[in-house]
């Protein structure tokens, strides 16, 4: 059975393809994206007040390097953006010479090394990979990805997860907590058999996975042994990527998407593409900084 919990709308727009939402805790602002239209969005929890900063490219997700900059992931690099001014510097270029591709899913292990999906701009099968930048270095780890998505850690650092959406599965790794790099092959931990697909995750406090289920319109919780444990619902049946925000990270924001809906799909489903707080009764953990080269 799928749950209903209070739920609001943190954002009425209609992403075209909203994902990889964080949460800086210093400031209390929510960021997230909208890759196809170039779109950074940010909110302050506590005011409501959102902005949007065009980017002029694709991009799809941040980690926080200090109070003056962010690590934007976009679809030819990764970028340093200045908070005071927007302004964006290439920090380091990834897949840019392959105009097929753009970046995905991504995320910051507790170690400050961030991990990175790519994937065909069309889906094309294989086309993707998932690398982490450890120390200013990009490492190329697990190639031949369609759809990579589910990218997060276990509190201690020592286990990673992620997934091909393509294939509906999700993997677990272990990790060197120190590094955030692999230590082992990853295995499967579960197949997705139900309605909709796999897509982005996050993990809680007591190890709970949270993962948005893509053409469900909920988001699925896992234990760390792949069983699954509740389905909460989200106002759109697209749901792409959660992230616990708030002063306590009680909160669960979830972005959506209306990518290859036509106009009679949209009107059934009014919620698509916005993006949503829900007030699901578990607690999240403090986004980590990305740690660039020393």
């Amino acid at each position: 059975m799928i749950e209903q919990v209070p739920t609001s709308i943190l954002c009425e727009a209609h992403c075209h393809l909203g994902e990889g939402p964080t949460y800086d805790v210093t400031t209390g602002t929510a960021w997230w994206f909208d890759i196809r239209e170039g779109r950074l969005y940010e909110a302050q929890l506590g005011s409501g007040k959102v902005r949007v900063h065009p980017l002029g490219r694709m991009a799809s997700a941040l980690g926080r390097i200090d109070a003056e900059r962010q690590l934007i992931v976009a679809e030819d690099g990764l970028y340093i953006r200045n908070l005071a001014d927007g302004t964006l510097s290439l920090y380091r270029p990834l897949e840019a010479d392959n105009p097929a591709t753009r970046s995905n899913d991504s995320r910051v292990h507790q170690s400050g090394t961030f991990w990175i999906g790519t994937m065909g701009r069309r889906a094309e099968r294989g086309a993707g990979a998932i690398y982490a930048l450890h120390r200013g270095e990009i490492v190329r780890l697990f190639p031949n990805v369609t759809i990579p998505n589910a990218i997060c850690f276990s509190p201690d650092g020592g286990m990673g997860y992620f997934a091909d959406s393509a294939e509906n599965v999700l993997y677990r790794v272990a990790l060197d907590p120190a590094t955030g790099l692999p230590s082992g092959a990853p295995e499967v931990l579960l197949r997705q058999r139900g309605t909709g697909d796999i897509d982005g995750a996050v993990v809680d406090a007591d190890g709970l996975i949270w993962n948005a289920c893509w053409g469900g319109g909920c988001v699925d919780v896992y234990s760390p042994q792949g069983a699954h444990l509740r389905s909460i619902a989200v106002p759109a049946r697209q749901a792409s990527c959660p992230a616990f925000v708030g002063a306590d990270l009680s909160r669960l924001l979830v972005t959506s998407a209306w990518q290859d809906m036509d106009e009679a799909a949209r009107a059934a489903d009014p919620g698509h593409g916005q993006t949503f707080l829900l007030e699901v009764g578990a607690r999240g953990r403090a986004e980590p900084d990305v740690r660039l080269a020393s």
